[in-house]
This record gives structure tokens, C-alpha cells and sequence, in this order.
């Protein structure tokens, strides 16, 4: 079957469930952060928002192929990153908890649109799907090819749907997984069956107010990840930490919040003052936690991003600071029990 022999569906529509942007209702574009917020946002924020990381579209279909058409805001441009993992959408395809990967979109990197096949099956079974949004790049408008004669019905919804919301840095929004189902906070969404918002912001995680204040207005969340030493370091942390948090409990005062220091980076291997700053701005966040706890919020937590890459974690990342797959890997795996933790009910 050719792309031209697709019939083409708005993933905005009924019946697909569209995840990962809170204020799509409200301003109907692909964007992580609220059109038109009482406080504006720095630029930078504003550019990066257009960013689709952590966007999900998810549906069921008996249709044997499942193909994408896809007009970005500009062609993939970064060295270090898979134009796949910038660009791209890839497709899950199973029911919940037990998702398995079906295939990555194709094209060429030097255009800004493109259309291409996710999943070719031999068969017609109804099958639930997810598609991950591009992590590096916008998505003016995606619409999802299904075969003419296809059934097309709603997901299975989620065992709870209240999401968690992940704050953090260009490691948070993906930097550098090869495809989008392979940032962390994509990863941990499968794995624990539930939505994610990832508000992560390539070199300007810095604990925002404005940030802060949105991510306070999203409503009924399940928990909140902090992760944003990597861009604010020791001084900043120690500028906007607990104004953050206070921020968040002033909306949602017994929400869970998780705060994680950062991951090693390979500069550590060769200047001890690397790592003793990270070493310092991590212990500043575990004092924050411990004082603000011993306070009375049982709620906040706190995980120590030390060994979430392993003791080889040189060989983890692309560039000695931004995740590969296995880094990801890594790090979800080490995230999930703390977020699980935070999650049960007590």
C-alpha cells in the first residue's frame, strides 16, 4: 500500500487520546507551555515549549499498517542528536504495561515535512498503539494514516490518569535517545501505565517562577519530578529551590514531589572539581528535602541521582553529559521503584 492509499485521521479528534501537552483544550496547538500566561515566559522557554517531548497519541486499530503525515515548524539540525530522536515519532504497539516497540518514521532530514510508515503487520488484529511525539523539535500538524477499511476505536484508558509532571533540563526532554519512546520520562509512562507531562527545557532548567506557577495550575497531578540541577547548579538551586516548592504546595499541598539530583557526568572521570560540584549541589537539594520534611511535609522526597547511570557511566551518554538509550534505560530503571514509592497510597 502507498501513503497516498491511506485514509488520514486527526490524532485531536475523537476517538484517539491525545497526552503530554496540559493546556491542549485550552489553546488547541502542540506547545508544553500555556499560551498567553499572566507572567510571561522567558524566550527561551517560549522557543522550547514548541518542542513536542513527551506528547502521546494513542488509539486502537485493526488496521495492518499505521503510517504518520507530519508537518514540523523546521527540519532536524542537531550533530549530536538522531535526526529520528529530534524529529521523529515512533510507534508502541501492545497493551498496557506490556507495549513493545514497532517502528520508527523515515525521511529526509533536510525537508520539514514528510510522510512514513510506523507499523506493517501480516494481519488485522485490533491492536492498541501509542505514538510518541518528536523530542527536539515542533509539530505544526500530524495526522495519522490508517488503512481505508480500518476500525479505529479509543485506548484502553489508563488505571489512573492523573499524570506526573517532570521538570528538568535538555536530559529530561530527551537528549540524545535515538527515537522519542526512548526519554526517560516515555519510558517510565509504559512502564507504569499512566500519563507523563514533560516539562523538560534544553539548557534552561532553571526553577522559573513563571515555570513553576504553571506547573502549579495543571490540575489533579499525580506527583511532580524536580530535576533541573544539570542547567541551575548550586547557586541556582540555592536561589530558586524552595521558592519552587513553595510555589507547588501553595496549589497542592500534599501532592508527592520527588526531587533528583543529577546524573554523573564522563568529566567527573578526569576533574574532581566536577564532581565535587555536583557532589555539593546535590547535597544542598537532600537538605532542602530533609529540612522542608522534618517541617511536616511528608510528601516530598528525595532520590540521588548518583549511581542511576552505573559505574560505567562514561559509556552512557553521547557527548560525556546527554543520555544515549542505554543511559535512558538506566535512568528509568533507577526512577521507577522511587516514583512507584511515591505513588502507592499510604
Amino acid at each position: 500500500m502507498s501513503d497516498s492509499e491511506f485514509t488520514w485521521y486527526a490524532p485531536t479528534d475523537s476517538p484517539f487520546d491525545l497526552q503530554g501537552f496540559a493546556w491542549f483544550e485550552r489553546d488547541r496547538v502542540y506547545n508544553r507551555l500555556p499560551r498567553n500566561f499572566p507572567k510571561p515566559f522567558r524566550p527561551e522557554l517560549e522557543n522550547l515549549a514548541l518542542n513536542t517531548a513527551g506528547g502521546q497519541i494513542r488509539f486502537r486499530t485493526d488496521s495492518a499498517q499505521v503510517a504518520v503525515r507530519v508537518t514540523l515548524i523546521a527540519p532536524p539540525a542537531m550533530g549530536h542528536m538522531p535526526a529520528t530522536g529530534q524529529a521523529g515519532f515512533d510507534c508502541y504497539v501492545g497493551e498496557l504495561g506490556r507495549q513493545r516497540y514497532a517502528g520508527v518514521t523515515r525521511f529526509d532530514v533536510q525537508l520539514s515535512s514528510y510522510e512514513s510508515v510506523l507499523m506493517q503487520a501480516p494481519d488485522r488484529d485490533m491492536r492498541s498503539l501509542t505514538l510518541n511525539f518528536p523530542l527536539y523539535q515542533g509539530v505544526q500538524e500530524v495526522l495519522v494514516g490508517l488503512e481505508p477499511d480500518a476500525q479505529l476505536l479509543p485506548p484502553l484508558p489508563y488505571p489512573d490518569p492523573r499524570p506526573v509532571i517532570v521538570y528538568g533540563t535538555s536530559i529530561t526532554q530527551g537528549g540524545c535517545a535515538s527515537r522519542p519512546g526512548m526519554a526517560y520520562t516515555n519510558l517510565l509512562s509504559r512502564w507504569l501505565q499512566r500519563p507523563f507531562i514533560n516539562l523538560g527545557f534544553s539548557g534552561n532548567g532553571r526553577g522559573d517562577a513563571e515555570i513553576a506557577e504553571a506547573l502549579a495550575e495543571i490540575p489533579n497531578p499525580a506527583a511532580y519530578v524536580l530535576d533541573y540541577q544539570a542547567n541551575a547548579g548550586l547557586e541556582g538551586l540555592q536561589a530558586t529551590l524552595d521558592p519552587f516548592l513553595d510555589i507547588l504546595r501553595s496549589a497542592h499541598a500534599s501532592v508527592p514531589v520527588l526531587v533528583v539530583s543529577r546524573i554523573r557526568y564522563a568529566a567527573e572521570m578526569l576533574d574532581p572539581a566536577v564532581e565535587q560540584a555536583r557532589q555539593q549541589a546535590s547535597d544542598f537539594q537532600a537538605e532542602v528535602v530533609a529540612r522542608r520534611v522534618q517541617a511536616g511535609d511528608s510528601a516530598l522526597h528525595f532520590l540521588d541521582g548518583t549511581e542511576l547511570l552505573g559505574p560505567d557511566f562514561d559509556e552512557c551518554t553521547v557527548d560525556g553529559v546527554h543520555p544515549t538509550d542505554l543511559g535512558f534505560m538506566r535512568m528509568a530503571t533507577g526512577l521507577r521503584p522511587a516514583l512507584e514509592t511515591v505513588l502507592s497510597p499510604h
